[in-house]
Order: C-alpha cells, then sequence, then structure tokens
C-alpha cells in the first residue's frame, strides 16, 4: 500500500508553506522554526513529496516551496535518507513530471537532478534510460519535464556521463544524437533546450561528443534564422564554444561564420546582438586563429564602435545628471568584498618593502587569464552589448595593434566631433578600449587627444564626465613617460589636476569613474607623484566628507594606492597630520561588520608600511582592534560548529587583520616585540589557532604573519617554537591543493630557521627536505612556491649545513635553475651564502650541477661584499679538487661567459 499522509499534519504543513511568503519578520522565523522542528519527522520527506505531486488542487507556489524544501532536505540530508525513501522520492517526481504547471515540472525536476547528482548517476542506471524514453511522449509536459531534468542533470554530472555503465554503454554516446534530434523540434524551448545542453559537451571536450561534432555544426546552423530570440542566443552561444574548443569545424566555412557574426551583432534585440558580439571577443584571444579576421577588420571594427552607442534601454537606467552626492547609498548599491590574503613572492622591488598579492590565490586558479587589470575588470563588470563591443575592440586591438587603426581613427575623428553626446560617449570608449594594444600608434595623436579628455571631464553629461576619466587613466603611463618635451609639465599635471577635480563632482556616478582612474595614475606613477603628496591629500581628505559609502570604497583604495607609491615619501609630518587623523576617525567609527573594514584595514596596511616607525603612535589602537576582531571571529566560529542554528562568519575580516597584524610588525621592526607583549603575546596564541584554521585564507596569511614575526619577534616565538614547527611543516605538501598556504608555510621556515640556529632548528631539518626538495624537482610546481622551497633549503643549508649537504646532489640543478631568475634581494643572498656553504661541506654534490651553479652566480648583478667574497672562495676551492678537469668544466660556458666568469670570480 502506497505510503499517506497523516491529514491534520498535511494540513499543518500546508498552512506552514502558505505563510513562507509573509512580509512579516516575526511569521516568517516562527516559520523556520517550526518547519525545522518538521524535518526531524520520519516522513518529513513523504510530506513534501505528497504536496508536490499529488496536491494539484493547492496554488503553485505552495506546491513550488514544498519541491525546494524536498530538494534542500535532500541535498542536506543525503547520506542519512534510507535508500528506499529516495527511489521513492525518484520514482514519484518522474512519474509527476507532466504536471501541466511548468513551475512544478521544474521543481521535480530539479529534486530528481539533485538526488542523481549526491548518488552518482551510475547508482540509478534506471534514470536516464526512463527520461530518453519519455522524450518521445506525445505529450507535451511529459517531454518538456523529462528535458528540463536531462539538462539539469547533464549540468551537474556531465563528467560522470563519460563514464560507462554497468553495460559497458557511455550514457552520451545514447544522448547526444537524440538531443541532436531535437534541433528541429516545433517548439521553440525544446529546440534551446537542446542547443544548450549539447553546446555543454563541446565546452567540455566531451569525448563522447566528437564522433557527433559535425553533425552537431550542421544541425546549429540549420537554426542560425530562427525566429525565436532564445533559440538565436543559444546558437550565438553554441557558435562561440565551437570557436574556444573546435575552431577547425569553423574554419572551413570562415567567411560565411564571419558574415553570419557581423549580421547577428546588428541584430535588432540587444540580448541576441550581446551573445554575438561574444564571438569577436572569444576569436581574437584566439593566437593561431585570429589572423584570419584581418581581411574582415574594415566591416568588423565599424560595427563593434557602433555597438559602443548607448542604447535607450541603457539610458532608461544609467542616464543621471543629478548632483546625487548628498543621496545616501543603500546597502544592495554596495557590491561584496573580499579581502584577498597576502602571498608572499620575490618579484616586488625591494624599496616598496611590501610582499605582492600574488595573481594566483590557489591551485584552482592556477590557469585563468588576467587579460584586465582590476580597474577594467570592474568597467566591464556592466556587461552589455556596449561593454562586450568595447572589450571586443579592447582585445582586438592588443591582437592586430596598429593594425586597426586604419579603420578606427576616422571614425573615432568623427565620433569626437559628434554634438550629439551619445556619440561622443561611445568615441570617448573607443579611445579608451584601444588604449593598450595601440599606444604607439596612437602617441602621436594623444598631445591633441588628452586635452580634449581633460577637457571633457567637465562635460554637462555625467557620462560623458566619467568615460573620459576611465578613458584618461588609460593613456596615464604615456603622460607620464611619454617621449614629448617635458611630457609631466604639459600632460601629466593637467591630467593629475583634472582628475583631482572631477573626484569632487557632485555626481556619485563621475566621482566613482575619477576615483578608479586616479587610483591607476597614481598606481602608473609611482615615485613621480612624489611632488604631488599634498594637493592629492587634501583632495582625498575632503572626499572622506562628500562621498557616500560605495564611493567611500573606491577612496580607501586610492589612499592605499598613493601609500604604495610613494613609499616612505609620505612620511612627513604635515603628510602624517594631514592624513591619519581622517583615517582614525573612520576607524573608531565603523563597526566590525561593516563592509567598510575591509577596504579600509587594506588602506591601513598600505599606510603603516609607507609611513615606517612614524606609524608607531597610531599602531597600539590599531593592533588591539585587529586582535579584537580575530579573536571575536575566531570565538563565534567555535560556537557555531558546536550550534548548528550558528551561521558561519566569515573569515575575510580574520584574513584582512591578519595582514594589517603583518603590516605593522614589518613597519615597526624589532620594535614591535613591545607592542605584542604588552599585550601578553595574544596575537601569537591566536596565529596558532589560524595556521589550523578550516580557511584556506586564514591559513595563508598566518603563515605570511608568522614569518614576519620571526624576521622581527623570534624571542617571542621560540618558546612556542615545538608547537609552531608540527603546524607548518605537514602545510608544506606538494599536493596540496592550495598552492598559497603552502608557499607561505616554505617562506616562514626559512625566516625561522634563519634565527632558530642549529641547537634549535636541527630537529625538523630532515621532515622539512622530505617535504621541500619534491616542491623544487616537480616540474608543476608553482614558480613562487619553488622560489620560496629553493630559498628556504639555502637558508636551512646555512643553518644547517652538515644536515642538508648530503641531500645536495638530489636538488642542487633544479635549485641554480629556480633561483637564476629571481631578482637579487637579502633573501636570495642568504640562500646562496647557504648554498655555498653546502658546497663546502660536499663539494662532490654539485658536480652534477656545476654549470648550473656558475649560470646563476653570474646571474647575480649587484652580490655584497661578503656574498661575493664567498663566491671567489667556493669557485677556487672548486677548482683547486677538480685540478686538470677545471679548464675542461668550464669550457662548456659559452666563450663570452666563460670570460666574464673568469674576470668577476678571478678563476
Amino acid at each position: 500500500m502506497e505510503w499517506q499522509p497523516e491529514p491534520e499534519s498535511l494540513a499543518q504543513l500546508i498552512q506552514l508553506l502558505k505563510s513562507t511568503n509573509s512580509a512579516d519578520n516575526a511569521v516568517q522565523q516562527q516559520n523556520n522554526q517550526r518547519l525545522e522542528q518538521l524535518s526531524q519527522v520520519p516522513d518529513f520527506i513523504n510530506y513534501l513529496l505528497f504536496v508536490l505531486i499529488f496536491m494539484k488542487d493547492e496554488d503553485s507556489m505552495v506546491r513550488t516551496v514544498a519541491g525546494l524544501l524536498l530538494k534542500n532536505n535532500v541535498r542536506q540530508e543525503f547520506a542519512s535518507i534510507p535508500a528506499s525513501v529516495l527511489d521513492y522520492v525518484v520514482r514519484k517526481s518522474i512519474d509527476g513530471i507532466g504536471d501541466p504547471d511548468t513551475m512544478v515540472r521544474h521543481t521535480l525536476g530539479t529534486v530528481v537532478a539533485t538526488v542523481v547528482e549526491q548518488g552518482k548517476v551510475s547508482n540509478w542506471p534506471e534514470v536516464l534510460p526512463r527520461l530518453m524514453q519519455l522524450l518521445d511522449s506525445n505529450e507535451y509536459p511529459v517531454v518538456e519535464g523529462s528535458w528540463d531534468i536531462l539538462r539539469k542533470i547533464c549540468e551537474e554530472c556531465h563528467p560522470e556521463l563519460e563514464e560507462p555503465l554497468s553495460d559497458g554503454t557511455r550514457p552520451l554516446n545514447v544522448m547526444v544524437p537524440k538531443f541532436l534530434e531535437f534541433f528541429s523540434s516545433e517548439s521553440p524551448v525544446l529546440r534551446e533546450y537542446a542547443i544548450t545542453t549539447s553546446t555543454l559537451f563541446v565546452t567540455h571536450r566531451s569525448e563522447s561528443m566528437q564522433p557527433m561534432i559535425d553533425n552537431f555544426v550542421v544541425e546549429l546552423f540549420k537554426r542560425a534564422n530562427d525566429e525565436n530570440s532564445e533559440v538565436l542566443k543559444a546558437v550565438c552561444k553554441a557558435v562561440v564554444a565551437l570557436v574556444e574548443n573546435r575552431p577547425d569545424k569553423l574554419m572551413p566555412e570562415f567567411e560565411n561564420v564571419v558574415n553570419y557574426m557581423i549580421h547577428t551583432t546588428q541584430h535588432s534585440d540587444p540580448d541576441i546582438a550581446m551573445e554575438a558580439c561574444e564571438f569577436w571577443l572569444s576569436f581574437c584571444e584566439q593566437d593561431e586563429l585570429v589572423g584570419s579576421l584581418k581581411p574582415f577588420l574594415n566591416r568588423v571594427v565599424p560595427m563593434l564602435m557602433q555597438g559602443m552607442v548607448y542604447s535607450d534601454e541603457d539610458l532608461l537606467l544609467l542616464d543621471n545628471d543629478d548632483n546625487d552626492a548628498v543621496v545616501p547609498d543603500s546597502d544592495k548599491d554596495i557590491k561584496p568584498r573580499h579581502h584577498r590574503a597576502r602571498t608572499h613572492d620575490h618579484h616586488q622591488p625591494e624599496t616598496t618593502g611590501i610582499s605582492s598579492n600574488s595573481d594566483v590565490s590557489d591551485a584552482e586558479e592556477d590557469d585563468e587569464d588576467d587579460d584586465y587589470s582590476d580597474d577594467d575588470e570592474d568597467f566591464y563588470a556592466e556587461w552589455n552589448l556596449r561593454k562586450c563591443s568595447a572589450a571586443s575592440l579592447d582585445v582586438m586591438s592588443s591582437a592586430f595593434g596598429e593594425q586597426i587603426l586604419e579603420f578606427v581613427l576616422p571614425m573615432l575623428k568623427e565620433e569626437l566631433a559628434s554634438d550629439e553626446w551619445r556619440v561622443k560617449e561611445a568615441g570617448i570608449l573607443a579611445l579608451g578600449a584601444i588604449a593598450d594594444g595601440c599606444m604607439s600608434g596612437m602617441e602621436p595623436h594623444m598631445p591633441s587627444l588628452l586635452p580634449y579628455l581633460i577637457q571633457w571631464f567637465k562635460h554637462e553629461k555625467a557620462l560623458v564626465r566619467s568615460i573620459a576619466c576611465w578613458s584618461a587613466s588609460r593613456y596615464g603611463k604615456w603622460a607620464i613617460f611619454g617621449a614629448e618635451t617635458n611630457n609631466v609639465k604639459v600632460y601629466f599635471e593637467p591630467l593629475l589636476a583634472g582628475l583631482l577635480e572631477a573626484m569632487m563632482d557632485n555626481n556619485k556616478r563621475v566621482q566613482e569613474a575619477a576615483c578608479s582612474a586616479f587610483a591607476t595614475i597614481e598606481e602608473d606613477a609611482g615615485v613621480f607623484m612624489v611632488p604631488y603628496i599634498q594637493p592629492v591629500l587634501d583632495t582625498l581628505m575632503r572626499a572622506f566628507s562628500l562621498y557616500q559609502r560605495k564611493n567611500l570604497i573606491i577612496l580607501y583604495d586610492a589612499v592605499g594606492t598613493l601609500a604604495e607609491a610613494v613609499g616612505s615619501e609620505l612620511n612627513q609630518p604635515q603628510y602624517v597630520q594631514a592624513l591619519m587623523p581622517t583615517i582614525l576617525e573612520r576607524l573608531d567609527n565603523l563597526h566590525t561588520e561593516d563592509q567598510h573594514m575591509f577596504p579600509l584595514f587594506e588602506c591601513l596596511s598600505a599606510i603603516a608600511l609607507g609611513l615606517g616607525m612614524e606609524f608607531k603612535p597610531y599602531a597600539p589602537k590599531i593592533y588591539q582592534r585587529s586582535v579584537r576582531i580575530i579573536a571575536e571571529t575566531l570565538q563565534v566560529s567555535r560556537q557555531a560548529l558546536q550550534d548548528s542554528s550558528m551561521e558561519q562568519p566569515s573569515g575575510d575580516l580574520v584574513i584582512v587583520a591578519l595582514d594589517l597584524i603583518s603590516a605593522i610588525v614589518q613597519a615597526l621592526g624589532e620594535d614591535s616585540q613591545a607592542l605584542i607583549a604588552e599585550h601578553n603575546c595574544v596575537a601569537l596564541q591566536l596565529v596558532g589557532m589560524c595556521m589550523v584554521d578550516s580557511e584556506r585564507e586564514v591559513r595563508q596569511s598566518a603563515f605570511a604573519l608568522l614569518g614576519d614575526l620571526a624576521m622581527f619577534c623570534f624571542p617571542l616565538i621560540q618558546p612556542q617554537l615545538d608547537g609552531i614547527m608540527q603546524q607548518l611543516i605537514p602545510q608544506i605538501d606538494r599536493n596540496s591543493l592550495h598552492i598559497n598556504v603552502c608557499n607561505n608555510a616554505a617562506w616562514s621556515a626559512g625566516e625561522i630557521a634563519l634565527r632558530a640556529g642549529k641547537e634549535n632548528m636541527g630537529s625538523y631539518v630532515a621532515p622539512l627536505l622530505e617535504r621541500l626538495i619534491p616542491l623544487l624537482n616537480g616540474e608543476s610546481t608553482q614558480q613562487t612556491l619553488a622560489e620560496n622551497a629553493a630559498i628556504t633549503i639555502g637558508r636551512l643549508g646555512l643553518v644547517c649545513p652538515d644536515l642538508v649537504a648530503p641531500s645536495l646532489e638530489h636538488f642542487a640543478q633544479s635549485w641554480c635553475y629556480i633561483l637564476a631568475c629571481v631578482k637579487d634581494n637579502d633573501e636570495k643572498s642568504s640562500a646562496f651564502q647557504g648554498m655555498m656553504t653546502m658546497i663546502s661541506a660536499n663539494p662532490q654534490g654539485i658536480s652534477k650541477a656545476f654549470l648550473h651553479f656558475c649560470r646563476a652566480a653570474l646571474n647575480w648583478q649587484t652580490p655584497d661584499a661578503q656574498l661575493m667574497d664567498m663566491f671567489v672562495q667556493t669557485f677556487a676551492g672548486l677548482k683547486q679538487l677538480a685540478g686538470s678537469e677545471w679548464e675542461a668544466n668550464i669550457g662548456m660556458l659559452d666563450p663570452q661567459m666563460r670570460q666574464v666568469f673568469r674576470e668577476r670570480f678571478n678563476v
């Protein structure tokens, strides 16, 4: 007998489901509490399924809410739900897939797809055949409902669909041919499902799709002129997928493809046009193909420039010339912000004193390309046809360089001279878009164009003012470093003055654009900003009293970028007095949970590093605030682990606070010992907790701070050294997915080794080498990680040569190759001193890597006297040991290098 609900409980559940849309927060909380209680009832899933499938007289919203609760319950409690219950859910959901209500059908589809995703496709062998069979039904709701499940399974489980089932068949070998049949379905919905789902397997380069790729292309272009907009968008996305994954299938008909995409990019429906425009963006990123586009540039470039003009629909949302600077922002105006944890590398100039944030925040991000700077990413974030066209022209200019100017400049001249502001604005956008790719070709035009851009900072239309700021910032480097006589005076100073004035605009959009542009200019200018620190600070501090919440975030960034650009030059009493009272007032008035904490703490980190010891008067208050934030967040996190009703706090606040403490320690140097000791070394305890935190970015910043503490506060961490090393060593793992945690742990181990000495460090050398040497020799090891591993091995060799030298032959070649490319600095110097100390202890260990060591030594540009003396002594010793073989050994260096080698090292 089929399961049946108890009427009273069913009625109670339905009443709760009906109340879920209540606007009353109290009612919502009561509902949630009651639903939480009901979820513990053994038959709760059955009740939800009954409402979803069988209560057809109820409002579809009630049934849908029941289905969504069912889906969430399955996802969260999957492991504890009996297999018989899951089987019942799947069977009944598929039986009900022909429900006449589309929303209910799609909810059923989500339930089935969730069960299959959680339980794996192979554990539900009957689901796919059943759904494929239902695609042949004569009832449209059944076919559409089955398709909905299939596309969701394909999205979530596509790798599994490549794997053979128990009978040896691959699901996709059966599914894809059937999907292709639906490209010609009478229903536009089913055509769109079929094209979109099949495109997934092109994107993922599915093995099963490859034998059918020709059929896919043929069926796809039969829909090239489909009358349905959703189908046309799906066709455009599929063409882009082919460009990125199987361009060979497009190239034989490339001219026809280009003509089609030009036509579709100019479609009257802006959404279709935008999807088509993605083709140009993707195609120009294919280095081996992009040259094929050259014969069509005379048509494509003007088309893209036309696509940059604001549409009427765009202006309904964006055209606001109001003086809205006094209008408060709502929370929805502010994008969530996440702090990027600090990564120690060796590529920042020594003068900055700043360890840079690596572009690679973890293993899964290693392969991502950063085509645009952060500011460009923000600019292109509001994605529409206009931005897509601009981004396409941007990438096209990088691909073809000055070759596109013959098509850009005539149209650009017309647009910039136009009396129609929308056309002028599009021209200014195009001028900025081509900056990176066509800079050398644009240089002759910039003396006349840049003054116009600066003049347009005051245009009557806010949208023109804002785009002029962005475009001008793209030519900031030319304004500073261009070949014109007296470039800084004639071009940079007016640009800087214009942006500072635009930052005080009464329109928030212009403020945002000007402040972002100014931050870009600061970064490009670096020390060229030094003569202008006072007027810049005056403007920045005035902006704090004008800007609303959203633009304050950019303002904090501009202040921090100034500190990074000018470094210790900021350390003047008048600058400190102009800057710090306002920043500290902001800190005092901010609650810990405020979104402004992230940019403010990042700003304070840059200021601390710029001011150095002059930051000391402000350090105690800021240090205590940082420690308190870390302690409180970790405490709430522990409570949440014990109380499922509590939400785990984000680790972002902990990360930014750890990084700010790192900056304070670097700024104060050894004087930071007194600050930390004065507060009972609480920071050390918190660092220890953060080193084993579940969030990788927290661990990453904790190990970065540990390295700084080792450099400047080693007496404080020495008593806890054994516990620290037991936490640190396991984090150095060649198989870790968390590269930057591993990187910072490896670096901090080297800093600890230098201060700990042989007596304290000896017992940790063997386990460290077991982990560091494979990193050094691994072909896939990320560059920064390999560099830090090499430096730490060198430092271990300096401190404990008798323990490291016996392993020299196992890493010497990789070590030399990796560190030969690292810029000269103190860390590299200590590592080379360690290497030469090991060579002295085990000269045979370097024999197979002798030439690599010679080249690495020659790559030093400015070795200090002590290091140079060690080089001379080391090579003299190796020459003596080699005897008559010495000339043959160095004879393998090329003649010019051999001559330099003899002269530099006196051998």
